[in-house]
């Protein structure tokens, strides 16, 4: 099935959460899977269970509590994010191999600007050596997923030391641009979106009898 590609500019977030529930919660069997690419204005976003001892002090920055798995991140201009609106029952994986697919995807994306990457088992996301330059957070609900991933190109990571990243205590964080890279958050969308697509649909592996 055709999975279709929404480029919605810059857009605040919360309408945009707002139009993804309402994406998932009218879809059919039939309605193709999508991917929504997206900047934000800076914003918080708290996961379902986080809390707010994360954030560190008071800003003029706004929160929103959502309703993806995880704890605070920040969105802010220069962040290329990408909300995954997909049938997950049509997928036919497990949670944790979705995860893994936009995990692989987003590192063979770094890989292509020569950059070395990693998954953590224990903490989803991507790093590199050990500052996190990518976060996911989803939301299964009727057996669709939405929201997605953040992948930092080139912003002001200021906000970032305002809390604790993803609920991690003196987590490091960088960019596309501390890395070397000089890129738009279109440039990096338009080498991503199509890695996604091939992680996403890779066959699923059948356990081999032994």
């Amino acid at each position: 099935m055709t999975r279709q590609v929404r480029q919605l500019g810059v857009a605040d977030y919360e309408p945009t959460w707002r139009a993804m529930q309402a994406f998932t919660d009218t879809r059919t069997a039939n309605t193709p899977d999508e991917l929504w690419v997206v900047e934000h204005p800076p914003v918080y976003t708290l996961g379902m269970a986080g809390k707010e001892e994360h954030l560190l002090r008071h800003t003029n920055i706004p929160l929103v509590r959502t309703d993806r798995g995880g704890q605070v991140t920040y969105h802010g201009p220069g962040q290329l994010v990408v909300y995954l609106m997909i049938d997950f029952k049509r997928l036919g994986v497990g949670v944790r191999e979705l995860v893994r697919r936009i995990e692989n995807a987003i590192i063979a994306t770094l890989a292509d600007y020569g950059i070395q990457a990693n998954g953590d088992v224990n903490a989803p996301g991507v790093y590199v050596d050990g500052a996190k330059i990518a976060s996911l957070g989803l939301r299964i609900k009727g057996g669709a997923v939405y929201h997605g991933l953040s992948l930092n190109v080139d912003m002001d990571l200021a906000p970032f030391g305002w809390i604790n990243p993803c609920g991690y205590a003196g987590l490091k964080v960088t960019q596309l641009r501390e890395l070397g890279v000089v890129a738009t958050v279109d440039e990096v969308a338009a080498r991503l979106l199509p890695e996604l697509e091939r992680a996403i649909d890779a066959p699923v592996a059948v356990p081999q009898a032994d």
